[in-house]
């Protein structure tokens, strides 16, 4: 008996042999995550890191394995663009399109902002829609855009950047038309079936089911999933040797969008990285760190509940953390916590 014991132990099939230990430079990030976990922030999580490609660490806490499907908020911020982004290559969207061209009951001022600046967050939007007014229980995308026509835009186009979901939908709607077909029919189409994303959806957007497809925050995707969109965009628009994007679409949508939209203060960047300047975003896409060239060397696309999709060009870095947020505690915020993880990483990398 202790014989076999011995063969199963050298050939890693006994159980515990089996555990993959985690590498001294990433025990650090490994402790973090932990702990939020331990401290009923998350009911658990996962988390991989990528350099050049090769897989370099991945771990699983709490309740999370890889199979775990995920609502991930403003994650799916960068996936939808991506989306978009795929009928702009086809010539079925032009960045500069106006709403109206496309949605001509849009006579006022809404109705002048372009494609890229609904996806940059500079419409002149309200970020929301209004609580409560009308209920937000659209089910799909045309009556969630009927709401949104009666509301008075916040400002110009191009003059303000802020941050939110509802100049989203309205994008979304456009590339219905130009199609004829569903937003989800033309995100599996165009990113997931090729990315091989087989459990991402933008609907239901929620656990109850049946509301309209949300841009801004309605995806949900697991680890292994969202890991092949970033290495597509890691690589430059091509997965597996296939073109998804072309490269220079990913440039454009990596390039500073804000242009001269007002940022207020305080906004994420500012925040996690302490960057004052206004060239925060692109499209779906944060540039929290820009490089003397103004290209961006740090990208992301967090959310509120904790997930954390990150690009690091300097280091040529790709991870995401995955989680969702089980209740707000009192000094613990995922949208600004979640991007240390990208530091940690590449202090993690700077060790033998």
């Amino acid at each position: 008996m202790k014989q076999i014991l011995i063969i199963l132990y050298l050939c890693g099939c006994f159980g515990s042999a089996v555990a993959q230990k985690t590498p001294k430079r990433f025990v650090p990030i490994q402790q973090k995550i932990q702990t939020w976990v331990d401290s009923g922030h998350y009911d658990g999580a996962s988390i991989v890191v990528f350099q050049k490609n090769k897989k370099i660490y991945q771990a699983y806490f709490g309740n999370y394995d890889k199979n775990r499907v995920v609502f991930i908020a403003s994650a799916g911020k960068w996936l939808a663009a991506a989306t978009i982004a795929v009928l702009v290559d086809e010539g079925k969207l032009h960045w500069e399109d106006k709403v109206n061209h496309w949605l001509p009951e849009f006579k006022d001022t809404k109705g002048e902002a372009t494609l890229a600046q609904l996806l940059s967050h500079t419409a002149g939007y309200p970020d929301y829609q209004p609580q409560g007014n009308p209920v937000d229980i659209s089910q799909d995308l045309k009556s969630s855009v009927e709401n949104i026509l009666p509301l008075p835009a916040d400002t110009l186009s191009g003059t303000k950047f802020k941050y939110g979901g509802l100049a989203m939908q309205v994008a979304g709607r456009m590339a219905e038309i130009a199609t004829g077909k569903s937003w989800e029919k033309l995100f599996q189409e165009k990113i997931a079936h090729p990315l091989e994303m087989t459990q991402t959806h933008f609907t239901p957007v929620d656990s109850a089911g049946g509301h309209a497809p949300m841009l801004g925050g309605g995806a949900r995707s697991t680890l292994q999933d969202y890991t092949n969109f970033l290495s597509m965009i890691f690589n430059k628009g091509v997965f597996k040797g296939k073109r998804i994007l072309s490269e220079k679409t990913i440039d454009f949508m990596q390039s500073d969008q804000i242009k001269n939209a007002k940022v207020q203060v305080g906004e994420f960047v500012e925040r996690a990285r302490g960057r004052k300047e206004t060239d925060i975003y692109g499209l779906g896409e944060w540039r929290e760190e820009v490089n003397t060239q103004g290209e961006a060397t740090l990208l992301s696309s967090p959310s509120w509940a904790g997930a954390y999709p990150w690009i690091d060009k300097t280091n040529g870095v790709y991870g995401f953390f995955l989680t969702h947020v089980t209740g707000f505690k009192k000094g613990f915020l995922p949208f600004f916590t979640s991007h240390e993880l990208a530091l940690d990483a590449r202090k993690a990398l700077s060790q033998k």
